[in-house]
């Protein structure tokens, strides 16, 4: 099992042999936002067997990005999701996209490996307009390991339970801007959800990849800082998970189940 953060929420997991891509976002820069640090994730980036969508955020879900898959890439998106993204309709015409809507509780075969919807605290409309209806989710991953991407959310009282038993975490701990709302982990409030979930291994993701253009002297350390302050945080509040902070394009093989 073996997991590659491209940056932002990007991230490829490897396991029984089964691809699954993560957010895909790869661009050097959109609407207000531009890539500060770490290259575009290279064409090997949108080789897939399935691409998880947690919500319909453009950062999350962005078409452009989608648009580089191969033809009938298998994509695993929030219910309701192609009703609210007209685009998404558009590339599984041209593109051939195979797509499949999910809620809490769904679960969808991926050869080897089960893919499991899972609840997030987060607003899942396409902004700036649209009806609140669509969920943002997480997934857990399940092969050899029990592999955990949290999309974008905040803490919510059961969320262990909502999981499940996990061995790898992929938890945000930071954002695209200076301003992060409750429906959201920082480094603080990601280390205490690594405590509720207790996995073996942890890596943080949504950070350090994309800013504002023209905000490079605006609070600049929460750009920069929130993986290191994930590491000592987790370090407090979980110390027996491995915490693993990776550079963009870098990979960790993790320690499987106990």
């Amino acid at each position: 099992m073996e997991v590659t953060w491209w940056g932002h929420a990007t991230c490829t997991i490897e396991d029984s042999g089964v691809r699954v891509l993560t957010d895909p976002l790869f661009v050097r820069r959109f609407a207000h936002l531009r890539r500060r640090r770490g290259e575009v994730p290279p064409p090997e980036a949108a080789v897939a067997d399935a691409v998880l969508i947690s919500h319909l955020h453009s950062d999350h879900l962005h078409l452009p990005s989608l648009a580089r898959l191969a033809p009938g890439s298998l994509l695993i998106v929030p219910k309701g999701a192609t009703g609210a993204v007209p685009g998404l309709r558009v590339l599984r015409r041209l593109r051939g996209l195979r797509i499949t809507e999910v809620a809490p509780g769904d679960e969808v075969r991926v050869g080897a490996v089960l893919v499991r919807a899972v609840p997030a605290l987060h607003d899942g409309r396409r902004l700036p307009v649209g009806p609140h209806r669509v969920p943002a989710l997480g997934f857990v991953v399940e092969g050899e390991a029990r592999t955990y991407f949290a999309g974008d959310t905040g803490l919510f009282d059961d969320m262990a339970d909502a999981v499940g038993p996990v061995d790898v975490a992929l938890l945000p701990v930071g954002g695209w801007g200076p301003y992060l709302g409750h429906h959201h982990l920082d480094a603080a409030r990601a280390a205490q959800a690594l405590a509720m979930l207790a996995p073996r291994s942890a890596v943080p993701v949504h950070y350090g990849t994309y800013w504002p253009i023209g905000m490079d002297g605006v609070r600049p350390h929460e750009f920069h800082a929130p993986g290191d302050e994930f590491v000592r945080q987790a370090a407090l509040v979980a110390p027996g998970v491995a915490v693993h902070r990776l550079g963009h394009g870098e990979h960790v093989r993790p320690e499987a189940r106990r």
